[in-house]
């Protein structure tokens, strides 16, 4: 379970850190005329009440706001490599920063959620529970401790190297 999380995280990362990179190179132009074209390129409307919605808001960002939401894109991407890769490492530390990471984003998902209930955020919101409770309940047991080596015998003074039962002729 661990491993599916992990890459989840990885895959999220990738998709905020290749999200991030779009995000900057949009600093200089027209937020709202670059998501027109990329309307058209997909041959969607752009009448559309909810695109053309869409439009409008993202025409009204600055280049401030912008360049916040990128560094914000590749902070959240960060964390969640580091999530991602200390999960598949079967790091402690991962599952204790992927549940703090996990609750502290549950607040805003569940205000989304009452402002605009639908099937996909209550889906998100019940993925995001069932691994926060997964790796609480991971925590909640005793580290596993690697099973200690058995110590290797030193050899007795005069014994012999040859092998088991072998002695050298006095010589």
């Amino acid at each position: 379970m661990l491993y599916l999380i992990g890459g989840v995280k990885l895959a999220t990362a990738l998709a905020l850190g290749t999200a991030g990179v779009g995000i900057f190179k949009l600093l200089d132009h027209d937020l709202g005329r670059a998501v027109e074209g990329v309307i058209l390129r997909l041959h969607l409307d752009p009448e559309n009440r909810l695109i053309h919605a869409l439009i409008e808001q993202l025409g009204g960002i600055s280049r401030s706001q912008l360049k916040a939401i990128g560094v914000g894109t590749f902070f959240y991407a960060a964390l969640e490599l580091g999530e991602g890769l200390g999960l598949l490492l079967q790091k402690r530390w991962a599952e204790y920063l992927t549940v703090l990471a996990t609750l502290l984003l549950l607040p805003p998902e569940l205000v989304e959620l009452m402002r605009k209930p639908d099937a996909l955020r209550f889906a998100v919101l019940g993925a995001n529970l069932g691994v926060a409770f997964y790796l609480i309940q991971r925590l909640r047991q005793p580290a596993s401790i690697p099973p200690e080596r058995e110590p290797t015998p030193l050899p007795q003074a005069g014994a012999s190297t040859k092998g088991p039962g072998k002695s050298l002729p006095p010589g």
